[in-house]
């Protein structure tokens, strides 16, 4: 098989498309071309066939064959990789391409891991009865610093290869890990997500023997990096790669004023059968609801759609906001379809107790309007670089 040049240049894309006219279906067929390897070529030729998760494994599959059997390993691997995304849990599929994926990876980008060019330590760090996998990189030259790296809700530790690259090459020490409720942590290890953050970032810290970082959280991890802050003073800057302020609210955040109070009030008055009964007429209508509501269920552990909602709210940052005594960065984004980031208000005036709070809002003029700025990672990551040199000098 094919192997990745090593010796070429970082390129990190640039662009947003619209492939589909269900905003998540779109949103992530964008991720599988500047964040997963795609080829737009290749997506756009399937995108509009895509109408509910059966017609996302049946394409995105396809893909993968295509590109593998014209041999694209590159390619393949963001497809397979990707077509898992909206499987439903259960299906034997799932665990199958996943670990087609990742096998594939592990063939196509050795090189960054072994040999001549060698780039990358690949690590596995004892938390608990599993292990965290880590990505471990340091600069040519002189250290710009240390940054401890991850994602959030759906990511994958292969995903941020290229980010750790770009990092490296900027001059920064990284350590990207896998944590709870991600990748092959939940997928191959059956380790579920937990709002503690601040346990498998510890046992990154104590492995390492770190001092002096800053946490970058991407997604949901806007949340978990900086509860991480909160209560470890090893980390000395933190990133939120996303405006976060609780789960539980930006479950419903894009939903109309009426519909979001309406959702709170039955939470407060924990009216499980009314809610899972609007929840369920909700999903007969949408797949994306119905895989959403299932995905969820499944990765936090709950037995049905108002459990789920319910864990939500231990995601939350007010309870401990006040014990983040660090600088702090958070990255918006104005064409967000998960999130509005017009909550970053509620977000600050949680924050009293920061050493310094500065909050970007990336937009559509940019090409970085969606949602963790997949539109323009290179532009969040300078970003993110230069206010680390700021807050350090």
């Amino acid at each position: 098989m094919e192997k990745y040049d090593v010796t070429q240049p970082v390129v990190l894309k640039k662009g947003v498309y619209q492939l589909n006219d269900e905003p998540n279906f779109n949103y992530q067929l964008n991720r599988v071309i500047n964040w997963d390897g795609g080829r737009l070529e290749d997506v756009e030729k399937v995108s509009r066939k895509i109408h509910d998760s059966a017609d996302w494994k049946r394409e995105l599959i396809g893909l993968g064959d295509t590109a593998l059997e014209e041999g694209r390993t590159g390619n393949a691997i963001a497809y397979y990789r990707m077509s898992e995304f909206f499987m439903y849990d259960g299906d034997p599929d799932k665990k199958k391409y996943y670990e087609k994926a990742t096998k594939l990876f592990d063939a196509y980008y050795a090189d960054f891991f072994e040999g001549e060019h060698k780039r990358i330590d690949r690590v596995e760090v004892p938390f608990g009865d599993v292990k965290l996998p880590v990505m471990h990189v340091v600069p040519t030259g002189k250290s710009r610093g240390t940054i401890v790296l991850h994602g959030g809700n759906d990511s994958y530790f292969e995903e941020f290869l290229f980010s750790v690259l770009y990092l490296q090459e900027k001059g920064f020490e990284v350590y990207m890990f896998e944590g709870p409720g991600q990748g092959g942590v939940m997928r191959l290890q059956g380790v579920h997500f937990t709002h503690e953050w601040e346990k498998p970032t510890g046992a990154i810290l104590d492995y390492f023997h770190l001092e002096d970082v800053t946490i970058i959280g991407i997604s949901l991890g806007g949340y978990l990096a900086p509860r991480a802050a909160a209560l470890d003073k090893r980390i000395k800057r933190v990133v939120a790669w996303s405006v976060f302020p609780c789960f539980q609210d930006i479950l419903v955040s894009m939903q109309p004023m009426p519909v979001q109070r309406a959702f709170h009030l039955f939470m407060k008055l924990h009216a499980k059968g009314l809610l899972n009964l609007v929840f369920e007429k909700k999903a007969k209508k949408s797949p994306i609801i119905d895989w959403g509501i299932r995905h969820g269920c499944y990765a936090y552990e709950a037995p049905d759609a108002y459990s789920y909602a319910k864990k939500l709210k231990l995601y939350d940052l007010a309870p401990v906001a006040d014990r983040i005594t660090q600088d702090m960065l958070i990255l918006g984004a104005n064409g967000d379809h998960f999130i509005d980031y017009r909550l970053i208000g509620r977000e600050i005036n949680m924050l009293t107790n920061v050493r310094s709070l500065t909050f970007r809002l990336f937009t559509d003029k940019e090409d970085a309007q969606n949602h963790c700025n997949v539109g323009n990672g290179k532009l969040a990551l300078d970003t993110i670089c230069d206010w680390i040199d700021q807050v350090t000098t």
